[in-house]
């Protein structure tokens, strides 16, 4: 199985300036069954992103992990989740340029709101050199999602969280992105983020496109109580995230295993469970 979105595990986030906490962080995935992931780091300042991809390159060039994914600082203020806000910043592309550079091959996945100023223009940068243009934490519309996904975009981020429903009806960014056959969708799939009846749903109508994802924050395998996303603090209690401050769901604390069995549970056929678990993600990074 391959998780293409994963921010830490084991108590312990990729962003860690410790060598061996990154390290249990993999761990934490590939002994429950995940063979290779995507580090996401989360919205931060350039300075500090460049330092923890630094510190990742060398996991990356190990194979111990399939790429670096970017989500963040290009997201909207409006939909940023547990991303702390006022890091957030317009879409720059000689500033990308300069993240990829640091990241010398291994960042693979860059997650951006493709209404911002610039954001058409980074997705068309990034699909034309081989790095994946997800689209998400996006307060769009469907222009938007229509103009993202002819620039290049081929994921959209955690659907329908951080985001428009399906049920905003046919003129939301939600059912747009849903009804294009070009773009594949990343699902958490924990009961909570999405109920089970929806992930059945979506399943159907759009089967081949699925990519079940951990979003995994620090409280991966690791029992309930206080963390962090960033700066921001973080209370897990019954296995579910969420920031204090406001309530809303910061990632999850599933495996990859674990998001897969809850598909099964919901009614997904396993063969579909296994294509949004393998060939999926592998179709979409090209490895």
């Amino acid at each position: 199985m391959i998780d293409i979105h994963c921010h830490g595990g084991g108590g312990f986030y990729f962003s860690n300036p410790n060598i061996e906490n990154i390290q249990n962080a993999i761990d934490t995935h590939k002994s429950s069954g995940t063979s290779q992931l995507l580090t996401s780091l989360v919205t931060d300042t350039i300075d500090n992103l460049k330092n923890q991809i630094t510190r990742l390159i060398p996991f990356y060039e190990r194979g111990e992990i399939a790429g670096i994914h970017l989500e963040g600082p290009y997201l909207s203020h409006n939909r940023c989740g547990a991303h702390e806000p006022t890091l957030l910043r317009l879409p720059d592309l000689n500033e990308v340029k300069s993240l990829l550079d640091i990241g010398s091959g291994a960042i693979a996945m860059v997650t951006i709101a493709p209404e911002l100023p610039g954001a058409i223009e980074v997705i068309k940068y990034l699909e034309k050199n081989g790095i994946t243009a997800a689209i998400g934490h996006t307060d769009g519309d469907v222009k938007d999602a229509a103009a993202a996904i002819d620039a290049g975009a081929s994921v959209v981020t955690h659907f329908t969280n951080a985001m428009s429903k399906l049920r905003d009806g046919k003129d939301s960014f939600a059912q747009r992105v849903f009804e294009d056959s070009r773009i594949a969708l990343e699902l958490i799939v924990d009961g909570v983020h999405i109920p089970f009846a929806e992930v059945l749903e979506i399943f159907e109508k759009a089967p081949g496109r699925i990519i079940l994802i951990s979003d995994a924050m620090s409280a991966a395998g690791k029992p309930d109580g206080d963390y962090k996303i960033g700066p921001l603090d973080v209370e897990v209690s019954q296995s579910i995230a969420r920031l204090k401050s406001n309530g809303a769901l910061a990632g999850s604390t599933l495996t990859l295993a674990r998001a897969a069995e809850n598909a099964i549970r919901a009614g997904v056929p396993k063969e579909l469970v296994d294509h949004a678990t393998t060939s999926a993600p592998k179709l979409l990074l090209n490895v």
